[in-house]
């Protein structure tokens, strides 16, 4: 694939999407830079980056979220 046609692909996704893209593209160039200073040696999926690159990606869109309960919906408070 042409850099291009993949900036075209990229460019058609919503605003979400195209955060997601880039949070990957930032874990893939931590990983790589990681691999080059370890001689390139496979990144470990287990290890910090891709950690941080799923937390980072599971919380992607919640501030957009509605929310579904109000206090109003407690049956107890805790002090």
């Amino acid at each position: 694939m042409q850099l291009n046609e993949l900036i075209e692909k990229i460019n058609r996704l919503p605003d979400l999407k195209r955060q997601e893209v880039a949070d990957f593209v930032a874990f893939l160039e931590t990983r790589y830079a990681n691999d080059a200073a370890k001689d390139s040696s496979p990144a470990d999926w287990h290890d910090q980056p891709f950690k941080s690159m799923s937390i980072d990606q599971a919380m992607v869109g919640l501030d957009d979220e509605p929310d579904l309960y109000t206090e109003a919906d407690l049956k107890a408070r805790w002090s």
